[in-house]
């Protein structure tokens, strides 16, 4: 039985997925989901009394241990915060973890998005002009650009904690989007063997301090 003190299950691509086929694990892929709540409905009476006591009462930590990776083998993301789960309405919070040798899926949307990154290095291809980055650097995403993320390394994983105001711009109509190239399913030499970090790690800063 598993306790509350233990780290959920991930349900992204791995070694137990291998039975499946491609177009299989495709459509078990977050943004392959037909039922993602993008914006949540606010129903009541016009002071919103209800809501409001709903809002107050909801949690204002959230463990990471709470939220499970999904995805993989090669980029794998953890949404740590979105509309669906009933505390926020304009941003989206998430984790991402690229395996080494990794890449992303191709896509662009109408909102701004920021990486900052935790480590590692990589680059980004934007319109198809590349720019690198490494540990501490943040990425910008701009309105209405087809990008994809890199891990640069071929040993070692990139982390990115990534806050986006997608819901904001849906909640305005602002609503195109559209995936170029889904993400991978399988793995690259690199990310063959490689397990997500599900555990969070202090690599920004060194050993007893600075």
């Amino acid at each position: 039985m598993k306790t509350e003190d233990e780290t959920p299950e991930t349900p992204g691509i791995s070694h137990n997925s291998k039975h499946l086929s491609r177009e299989e694990k495709i459509a078990g892929l977050y943004h392959s989901k037909k039922d993602r709540v993008f914006v949540r409905s606010i129903q009541g009476s016009y002071g919103l009394k209800d809501e409001l006591e709903r809002l107050r009462a909801v949690p204002r930590v959230k463990k990471a241990k709470e939220t499970a990776f999904v995805d993989g083998p090669q980029a794998f993301s953890r949404h740590y915060v979105e509309p669906k789960d009933g505390i926020t309405q304009t941003f989206h919070l998430h984790l991402e973890e690229y395996a080494p040798g990794a890449s992303s899926q191709k896509h662009g949307h109408v909102n701004e998005a920021a990486f900052y990154i935790l480590d590692g290095t990589g680059y980004e291809i934007h319109d198809g002009v590349r720019y690198d980055w490494e540990a501490g650097d943040v990425v910008i995403v701009h309105n209405n650009c087809v990008h994809q993320h890199f891990n640069a390394s071929k040993e070692k994983p990139a982390r990115a904690i990534v806050i986006k105001t997608k819901p904001m711009y849906l909640f305005l109509n602002m609503l195109f989007q559209k995936q170029v190239v889904a993400r991978e399913v399988d793995d690259t030499p690199e990310s063959e063997g490689f397990s997500v970090r599900e555990e969070e790690e202090d690599l920004n800063h060194p050993k007893g301090g600075y």
